[in-house]
């Protein structure tokens, strides 16, 4: 087995809003990856004492502990509890109500000697190698799909819309979220390589379009999740006109998880 992770903050003076693991258990008939991209808020008042990597840490952590002790739960159960237990954590000093509450986007997936499991919320992506080397890419497309008058500025969702009906969907306080995320399960033996990408590694295909799904997923498979990130950082510097970024931050949190099963 083949395993990469690779997470790196967009500005080295801030701290990385991303959480990335990769849990294989002992037995060695299993494992599980976690990628999560915390949701930086706007300036002004989030109703929550703690920062945004406080949250992806616990979240994550919940994730990946509750995915390999509850083999018998779906994956949606397991963000669901996950929710819930970081919830537990802070609903007594925070208002989890406020619609700035910490929150991420999750890709998680679980395989064991039969199956695959999967599960995508929100813009982050999740992307799947057959034996016959088609890649398939497990999207949650609802926040592409608003229209461009849901952005308030070049960087920012209409808050109204988020984890509403009609809007988009990320890991907040709610655990009934977890019944809008993308999941399925595939037979094990139609899947060769999983690649989990926070959207500052999926720039390279959404924002510079240097190629497509199976272009990038063949870019991290043959030169590394190293590569991916290096290239990006290059695409953002060289956008001096900010053709591609517009008015977005230059660089962005970027996390790459391979596995070869």
């Amino acid at each position: 087995m083949r395993t990469e992770l690779v997470s790196e903050p967009g500005d080295p003076d801030r701290p990385n809003e991303d959480f990335a693991s990769l849990a294989l258990p002992a037995s060695g008939r299993g494992g599980v990856i976690v990628a999560l991209d915390g949701v930086t808020p706007p300036n002004g008042p989030t109703g929550c004492l703690h920062p945004v990597p406080w949250y992806t840490a616990r979240l994550g952590g919940a994730l990946t502990e509750l995915a390999v002790s509850l083999p018998d739960a779906s994956l949606a159960e397991i963000l669901s509890r996950a929710i819930v237990r970081t919830a537990d954590a802070h609903r007594t000093t925070c208002d989890l109500s406020h619609p700035r509450t910490p929150q991420a986007t999750v890709v998680l997936a679980r395989w064991t000697p039969a199956a695959v499991e999967y599960l995508v919320l929100s813009d982050s992506a999740l992307l799947i190698e057959s034996p016959q080397g088609t890649v398939t890419p497990v999207l949650d497309d609802r926040l592409s799909r608003l229209p461009r008058s849901a952005l308030t500025t070049d960087t920012q969702i209409d808050m109204n819309l988020r984890n509403k009906e009609g809007g988009f969907y990320t890991a907040a306080a709610d655990p009934d979220v977890s019944a809008r995320a993308v999941t399925g399960t595939l037979d094990r033996a139609q899947v060769c390589t999983l690649a989990a990408l926070t959207d500052g590694a999926t720039r390279w295909v959404e924002k510079f379009h240097e190629g497509d799904w199976s272009d990038c997923f063949r870019l991290v498979h043959k030169e590394g999740a190293r590569a991916l990130v290096n290239r990006v950082r290059e695409l953002e510097l060289a956008d001096t006109e900010r053709t591609f970024l517009r008015r977005g931050k230059t660089h962005d949190d970027a996390t790459v998880v391979l596995v070869e099963l």
